[in-house]
């Protein structure tokens, strides 16, 4: 087989959702199938060590795609170009976006639909991108591929798709997410957290991400208490980060909130092994990957009970209204006073991790590959 890959998220350093998801699921796939041509798209320069092997063929489509305008130029030219100049058995386009001047056939990946529910964070002309082509994307590929039931029953309800069109796959978690030694944990504290126990917000910042309402909670939090608990945020400021800077300016525990940008994949698995718990009250998710790394790191969440994080978190994690800034704050409380409880979220995200796993992932990825190549 020739499979034809999406891989412009595939970015050193800077690995947010997609970019794990892809990393991990054709790095797999790569090293497990040597008899099979992967030909991987970039937007831009790659980094050698996103070869995963002899049999990848990377390369580089101009022009870098990162704004609605070069969506459609490098979707539309430049990849539909490459597919048939290299003729593969199949594109998977693993972001959500998909070329519609092609014959080969095409398994999308859709990890959520979050524009749909909060077009007022996407810009204008992302709107315009989104509303026009991802109805066709839809409609478009043979088979789609999704992270949560959550997200399968937003894209059917959403786009009128077929039940049987759209299949489940669970993100894992990368290996280097385990648990830590204590010495380990206090050179963390001691370089970052000032040697206090602390919260960890994992994720990009924009207004999604309700990092400003847990920044408020944050600061309740330390009135009602007054101990010396840290919150690290973690992220790089994506955009509309105004709501962010306000709340960090309202508080008057800004010495106690320590913002870090993004973190590299070397340091980025200790500090969560360190944290006390997560702290992760997003707005939307089609899946929230911090969720399992926590569990994988022996770490409790505090996050939210809509979209699909009840899906990743099950019983394993205090759920609270993301609007609510009380509930999160009670929330911290909770997790900070009572060990026993803290211990026994901990318990039972031991169990819930075993749902997802990227071998897992990798291989239903392939059966699906094959499925949409023999039909």
């Amino acid at each position: 087989m020739k499979i034809a890959v999406n891989t412009r998220f595939l970015l050193k350093n800077k690995l947010e959702g997609i970019g794990k998801f892809t990393n991990e699921i054709f790095q797999r796939l790569v090293e497990s199938h040597p008899e099979h041509e992967f030909i991987f798209f970039f937007d831009r320069p790659y980094d050698p060590s996103f070869v995963f092997g002899k049999n990848v063929t990377p390369v580089v489509l101009f022009p870098p795609a990162r704004h609605p305008i070069l969506f459609v130029w490098w979707f539309e030219w430049a990849v539909a170009r490459a597919l048939r100049k290299y003729q593969p058995d199949i594109f998977v386009s693993t972001d959500g976006y998909l070329t519609l001047d092609t014959k080969v056939k095409t398994l999308l990946v859709i990890h959520d639909i979050a524009f749909v529910h909060f077009p007022e964070y996407v810009s204008k002309a992302g709107k315009i991108h989104y509303n026009y082509y991802t109805p066709k994307y839809v409609k478009k590929a043979n088979h789609i591929l999704t992270v949560s039931s959550y997200s399968k029953q937003d894209i059917i309800k959403q786009y009128n798709a077929p039940a049987d069109k759209i299949s489940v796959i669970y993100n894992g978690c990368d290996t280097k997410f385990k648990p830590i030694s204590a010495n380990e944990k206090k050179a963390i504290q001691s370089e970052y957290s000032q040697n206090c126990p602390y919260f960890l917000y994992l994720g990009s910042i924009h207004p999604r991400k309700n990092v400003a309402r847990l920044i408020r909670a944050f600061s309740a939090f330390k009135i009602k208490t007054n101990n010396n608990f840290k919150l690290l945020i973690a992220g790089r400021m994506a955009w509309q980060v105004e709501d962010v800077k306000a709340a960090l300016d309202a508080s008057d525990h800004q010495s106690d909130i320590i913002l870090l940008d993004y973190v590299t994949d070397e340091v980025l698995p200790k500090m969560v092994a360190s944290a006390h718990a997560l702290t992760y009250v997003s707005l939307f998710e089609g899946f929230g990957i911090p969720i399992l790394e926590a569990m994988y790191c022996d770490v409790p969440a505090i996050t939210s009970n809509v979209t699909s994080m009840p899906e990743v978190a099950g019983n394993a994690s205090i759920l609270v209204d993301p609007y609510d800034i009380n509930t999160i704050t009670d929330a911290m409380i909770k997790m900070a006073s009572d060990d026993n409880f803290r211990n026994d979220l901990i318990k039972k995200g031991q169990i819930q991790r075993e749902l997802f796993s990227w071998s897992t992932s990798a291989k239903q990825m392939y059966q699906t590959i094959e499925k949409i190549i023999s039909e």
